[in-house]
């Protein structure tokens, strides 16, 4: 990787590999006293990266041992200084910490110049001299965006990848900084991943990462550029991390745009992209927020006026009607009265059944440089086995995933019985908590509190397991590393987090046969049934606590634990450090990022694009919950990466990655489930179907089109003395002279030809389903196809200048160059005919 031509004169530590003390008193530098300064000792060379390890030779415990680490250490430098790198190592300041020993790393010009045409990084050709025009809106932003007096816009540039050849050909006016901090800690981050330190039986080990996992380094991070509250004292210092903490990390910017080009030069690329996305997402929920906020307050105001729920609530109609036993012999009739509240909540819900948004963003930066793939020695065989073992743990998860699921609803039928014998089932008006606490709320709150606790701990176990899976893969590249764990990790939450929200969508009350041929479930528990208005509520209680619970718990990881352990590293070093510290030991003491970056904020993310997308129709608030939780995120995320974390080393990103699919995907599966929400949770359709259908003649006897009647025309009737001995209620004295009970379904009543079967209404409202489903899907599906096709993937403004730098690249790198050649071959050709010229031409006398 390193070529000879930076061997010479670049050996600025000198190592003897007997003991590892450095030879050369310069290098073990002491501090300087300036804890400010981002620079060696002689005050020019940058420090571009730093490596921290202790001192070998002041441990006790394991001799060999230690001398074999430090053996790697001394011969991983020796290489590095062979690249090019220059090194210089300080001891640490801190009174306890005396055998950490922190190296700084700097990148002298021309192995910047060198791996910067190796890594085909995009350098600027020359500013961007295109005309543009400032959108009708832009006035509109300005409330909204940073202080330009304060954070400055990024002067544009075209770029092209590097060439030391066409070294004049690009906007060079300072060396200092025409490689930023950011790209000089990429290009020194992929030097020390190839940085041999062994050779074992013809296999050469290097790397980094391997180093930090064997425990020879402690860390190994680029430094921030000052401290995140206060500017520093050096004057050459852009206080670049200052201005990110006031003017975006700050909790008071909650409601500003966010400087994404001063983020992408601090962090890269791949953080600006996920901030960029983030931002984008965020804006994108504020139309569903208020479309379904509308619909929400719509259906509250309303809900009193509602003919069916004023029906189950009016003591006439409603408190008349008495219910079949939901469960056997335990439970007992009960007065549909009971449902008075649910009944106003659910219409609150279902009148918000159209608050719903689909959308879908690209992004589009500059093309991701090539990587070196690490040869990796499987055979196809072995890949094979690999992956079967990998596929079969996977679905070992989901299937120990859909146990869970099923214990819930074991809990739940059980539970319901307890909570039928002991709350009551018939309202008293002195009573308030009466109406609510019914067996069927308490159930539902109960499982879905004990739901959630499962799906956290399930999470926290499957986490570990699937990096360790994906680390048994073996992937050639961190491209398909990263890829491969994010499929794992959303499949399994997938599961994990909407499998019980799909059971009471799509399955509960739906095959409970009638209160004569109950159906049982695993031929013991009778199968669960909705309330009179359907089980709508309850998936929205699933909802609210299983999205709020996963919010409160993400923020106490992100924020409350990184700032517990920082503030305990800080009061520890405090007690025991010098007055002054300097740069590199102050962010060393910073929290590590992981490994995987920000993956787990994409996943919290595209779960959360789930719930808001997936069950909308049942829950119209969760965009305004996703919205709120979400100008709170982008905060949290800026403030724990630029306060609590050491500086992420930057990296180039093309997209978003697995994660674009994986959205697309969701969001052609939420067509589906909202429409069969629509269809089958809510009772939209049998209010539709009743409403134009059976309230006039020939099925109703009102004189127009009207609700009332709903509840009684969609309650069957049962006979008592058709219940089975094994079914038949406990016997009550209020309920003594019983004949006959209703329950929810579409049937004939008793005495009917066919009683018992489903009646007329039934299959009209099956009809109106199916055809509701198979009519809003198209529309959605082509009205998404048609958007598609008319808002261009990329802007004529970002076309414009592609087409513009595609020209100056081919101008200045390639067409410049062979004119120039050609003219250069033209006067020497002319020489060349002028002398031959002179030599055949006879002498004058």
């Amino acid at each position: 990787m390193c070529s000879n031509s930076f061997q010479r004169n670049s050996m600025t530590l000198l190592l003897k590999p007997s003991n590892g003390t450095l030879a050369n008193r310069d290098t073990q530098a002491e501090f300087n006293l300036k804890p400010d300064s981002l620079y060696f000792n002689d005050g020019q060379r940058r420090i571009d990266f730093v490596l921290a390890y202790e001192d070998e030779s002041k441990k006790q415990h394991k001799r060999s041992f230690q001398k074999k680490q430090m053996r790697k250490r001394l011969a991983y430098e020796s290489n590095l200084i062979n690249c090019g790198l220059q090194l210089e190592a300080t001891s640490s300041v801190s009174v306890g910490d005396e055998k950490l020993i922190f190296v700084k790393v700097h990148a002298p010009w021309e192995l910047l110049c060198s791996f910067a045409e190796i890594m085909h990084i995009k350098l600027p050709l020359q500013p961007n001299d295109l005309k543009t025009r400032d959108s009708p809106f832009k006035w509109i932003s300005r409330f909204f965006s940073v202080d330009e007096n304060i954070i400055k816009p990024e002067q544009e540039f075209f770029t092209a990848p590097f060439e030391i050849d066409r070294l004049s050909d690009f906007y060079i006016q300072d060396k200092e900084t025409f490689f930023n901090p950011a790209t000089r800690s990429r290009i020194v981050h992929f030097i020390l991943c190839r940085g041999e330190y062994a050779i074992r039986d013809n296999v050469r080990k290097f790397g980094i990462n391997k180093l930090l996992d064997s425990g020879i380094y402690k860390a190994a991070f680029p430094l921030h550029d000052s401290r995140f509250n206060y500017q520093s004292e050096d004057p050459n210092c852009p206080n670049e991390r200052y201005l990110l903490y006031r003017e975006w990390a700050h909790p008071r910017n909650i409601f500003k745009l966010q400087p994404l080009d001063l983020v992408r030069k601090y962090y890269g690329e791949k953080i600006g992209i996920y901030f960029a996305w983030l931002g984008f997402y965020t804006q994108m929920l504020l139309l569903a927020a208020v479309v379904g906020l509308g619909c929400f307050l719509y259906g509250y105001f309303m809900k009193d006026n509602c003919t069916w729920s004023q029906e189950v609530c009016d003591p006439n109609i409603g408190g008349k009607i008495i219910m079949c036993p939901q469960c056997d012999q335990e439970c007992t009739y009960w007065n549909l009265t009971i449902t008075c509240e649910s009944s106003k909540v659910t219409t609150t819900f279902t009148l918000a059944d159209y608050g719903k948004a689909l959308f879908s963003g690209k992004f589009f930066l500059d093309p991701l440089s090539s990587q070196q793939e690490e040869h990796i020695p499987y055979t196809a065989c072995g890949k094979c086995v690999r992956m079967t073992f990998c596929t079969s743990a996977v679905l070992f998860w989901i299937l120990l995933i859909i146990a869970s699921v099923i214990g819930i609803i074991v809990y739940r039928l059980s539970v319901f019985l307890v909570f039928s014998a002991t709350l009551p089932r018939h309202i008293n008006g002195t009573e308030a908590i009466q109406k609510y606490l019914t067996p069927q709320a308490a159930t539902s709150v109960s499982a879905s509190i004990i739901s959630f606790i499962i799906i956290m701990i399930l999470n926290m176990i499957y986490e570990k397991v699937a990096i360790m899976i994906t680390d048994f893969e073996l992937p050639r590249t961190q491209t398909d590393y990263e890829n491969s764990l994010t499929m794992k990790m959303f499949l399994f939450q997938f599961v994990n987090y909407y499998s019980s929200c799909f059971y009471i969508a799509f399955f509960k009350g739906k095959f409970v046969g009638y209160p004569g041929d109950p159906v049982y479930w695993l031929g013991k528990y009778r199968n669960e049934e909705c309330d009179p208005g359907g089980c709508l509520l309850e998936l929205t209680t699933q909802l609210t606590i299983i999205m709020g619970g996963k919010a409160i718990w993400n923020n106490i990881q992100e924020v409350l634990l990184p700032w517990l352990k920082n503030l305990i590293g800080r009061f520890c070093s405090a007690s025991r450090s010098e007055k002054v510290v300097p740069r590199w030991e102050q962010d060393y003491h910073l929290q590590p990022i992981g490994k995987l970056g920000l993956f787990y904020e994409y996943l919290e993310m595209v779960i959360q694009f789930g719930f808001v997308t997936l069950f909308v129709a049942s829950f119209p608030l969760a965009p305004l919950l996703a919205l709120m939780n979400n100008l709170l995120e982008i905060r949290i995320d800026a403030w724990k990466i630029t306060t609590q974390f050491r500086r992420i080393v930057p990296q180039k990103a093309q997209d978003i990655g697995a994660w674009q699919p994986i959205m697309q995907g969701i969001a052609l599966l939420a067509v589906v489930t909202n429409a069969m929400i629509i269809a089958f949770t809510s009772d939209m359709i049998p209010r539709l179907v009743y409403y134009w259908s059976f309230s006039v003649p020939p099925y109703g006897s009102q004189s127009t089109y009207s609700m009332k009647g709903y509840i009684n025309n969609t309650l069957s009737v049962f006979a008592v003395s058709d219940f089975r001995n094994e079914s038949k209620p406990a016997a009550l004295p209020m309920f003594a002279n019983q004949t006959t009970c209703r329950y929810r379904d579409f049937r004939y009543p008793p005495g009917h030809e066919h009683q018992y079967e489903h009646n007329i209404y039934y299959w009209h409202v099956i009809a109106a389903k199916l055809s509701f489903i198979i009519v809003m899907e198209h529309i959605i599906y082509l009205v998404t196809f048609a958007i598609s096709h008319i808002i261009p993937d990329v802007s004529k403004k970002t076309k414009s200048k592609i087409k513009r730098e595609k020209y100056l690249i081919q101008t200045l790198l390639h067409e410049n160059p062979v004119k120039a050649m050609k003219k250069n071959m033209g006067s020497i050709a002319d020489k060349i005919l002028k002398g031959a010229d002179g030599t055949f031409r006879p002498k004058t006398e």
